[in-house]
């Protein structure tokens, strides 16, 4: 098979890519990014590209499966509009042009209560993405929605203040959906998806990523 990953760079992006270049069932990984990679690979392909110019390599969007992990922070991004060009606008645009190039399989890594119709801007955000992704028409349409995840070696002070704290909440049994997962775990979820046999578009919520 091959892939085709945007978001490698990401948490769950690099989780992803390494176990795509170990795994024998893909024989090609081609990653789109915004800077060199650091991984090297006979089975990965790199581009780098311009998001905003998506028709300059749209072309290249071609596989079997697309894999949509990017994402930013609002901090990051610098505002609202920023963070929304890279978390729906962007992936948006490359899910529409891998289906025009006949691209069959798709995985987007949403999150937990992701909703068109949420009063909260990411989730609001997410909801919208996965409502425009649902209407490209995928044989096989797969959206993740993950709890907050847990990133090796991260640095960022609330991340690991709000893993701590759910910790807690699920050490006496509340918020077990919300149970902190290990960005590798939802990375092999992806994967599993892409290599199963099923169609339509498919939900896999925060408790159903374990084990599809």
């Amino acid at each position: 098979m091959k892939a085709l990953a945007i978001g490698a760079t990401g948490a769950v992006g690099k989780d992803l890519v390494g176990q795509l270049l170990k795994d024998d069932s893909f024989d090609r990984v081609d990653v789109f990014v915004r800077r060199e990679v650091k991984v090297s690979s006979p089975k990965l392909v790199p581009h780098v590209v311009d998001f905003d110019h998506p028709e300059t390599w749209s072309d290249l969007l071609t596989g079997d499966v697309l894999f949509s992990c990017l994402g930013t922070t609002i901090k990051a991004a610098g505002s609202q509009d920023a963070q929304w060009k890279v978390d729906y606008t962007y992936q948006y645009e490359a899910a529409k042009a891998a289906r025009e190039n006949g691209v069959l399989k798709y995985v987007l890594v949403s999150s937990i209560g992701a909703s068109s119709k949420s009063k909260i801007f990411y989730l609001r955000m997410k909801g919208a993405l996965e409502d425009a992704v649902k209407g490209l028409g995928f044989p096989g349409c797969f959206i993740l929605q993950p709890p907050s995840l847990v990133r090796k070696g991260s640095d960022r002070f609330g991340e690991k203040a709000g893993v701590a704290a759910l910790k807690a909440f699920n050490a006496i049994g509340i918020m077990r959906s919300w149970k902190p997962m290990p960005t590798e775990e939802v990375a092999a979820a992806m994967i599993r998806l892409a290599k199963s046999d099923k169609n339509g578009t498919n939900i896999i919520t925060s408790q159903e990523i374990l084990s599809v």
